[in-house]
């Protein structure tokens, strides 16, 4: 069996995907939700579904500057009691340190609402969007010390439409999301029960 965590910090839409998906594999689980913002409706998508729940409680130092080590040694922690195997990022707004990469190497995933290497960070789908490229599409990577920098695993895209509206481009970008991450999750988690590194 594989397990794996799923990270997200807001609505949970490619959570619930993630999840559902997963569900239908019985050799494989999904042993937790890790979250950073308590009031968060991911965290009411996980309580329904009977997912654990770990909170990210990332604290102050003595300088007064978030302590991102030590929130993630308390989160490895807890995924290691879990057994959890990889990571798949949903909509996690933090930034990933050394620190935990280097507990999953090779094994923590995020999707982002572009064609990588273009408009990475944060904003990738609000640039997307205006911008004058022909196609839009999101990106599956591994997880790096960068942002949005590590190899790709899958790229999937779509042609601009004359006429459509941002709203259409962005409902068709999420609908991507939903079909082309478990997909993704689910070959990994596949290849870590056979013994893969990838």
């Amino acid at each position: 069996m594989a397990r794996c965590a799923i990270f997200a910090s807001g609505t949970g839409s490619n959570f619930v995907c993630l999840a559902e998906k997963v569900a239908h594999h019985p050799e494989h689980a999904v042993s937790c939700l890790v979250c950073d913002k308590p009031n968060a409706a991911v965290v009411e998508k996980a309580f329904r579904l009977g997912i654990t729940i770990v909170p990210a409680l990332y604290t102050k130092n003595s300088n007064g500057k978030i302590d991102r080590h030590k929130t993630e040694i308390a989160i490895i922690e807890r995924l290691q009691q879990l057994q959890v195997d990889c990571i798949a990022l949903a909509g996690y707004m933090r930034i990933i340190t050394p620190t935990l990469l280097k507990a999953f190497p090779d094994r923590i995933m995020n999707i982002h609402p572009s064609l990588l290497p273009k408009h990475p960070g944060a904003k990738g789908m609000q640039e997307s969007i205006p911008s004058g490229d022909t196609e839009l599409g999101i990106t599956i990577h591994y997880v790096d010390e960068g942002v949005d920098t590590g190899p790709i695993i899958t790229q999937r895209s779509f042609h601009r439409r004359k006429g459509e509206t941002a709203e259409q481009e962005e409902k068709r970008i999420h609908a991507l999301e939903h079909e082309a991450y478990p997909e993704v999750l689910i070959n990994v988690m596949n290849d870590i029960q056979r013994g893969e590194k990838r």
